[in-house]
């Protein structure tokens, strides 16, 4: 895929209706920023781990089924991160 085929795509994703699906961006993306900024206020001091993305990207998707949980997406892809988590979780420890 060209560059400008990626552009092109990118900008049909943020100007369609992907605000009906996710809600406003701003108010998404600060939903998802509060939920992070807890994460990383309670987790240990330290570089970030595999193990505390999964868990961030869970955080994620609850953020976002909060606008819309109709979207089984959303649940799904929260399944499957902490899932990954579970796994990590025994090697970060």
């Amino acid at each position: 895929m060209k560059r400008a085929d990626v552009l092109s795509k990118a900008a049909e994703y943020i100007t369609t209706d992907r605000a009906a699906t996710h809600g406003d961006a701003e108010n998404n993306f600060g939903s998802i920023a509060r939920g992070w900024d807890w994460w990383l206020s309670m987790r240990p001091v330290g570089p970030l781990t595999p193990y505390d993305v999964a868990m961030m990207m869970t955080v994620f998707k609850v953020a976002r089924s909060a606008t819309n949980e109709t979207h089984s997406d959303n649940q799904i892809d929260l399944a499957g991160y902490a899932a990954i988590a579970a796994e990590l979780g025994n090697d970060y420890k």
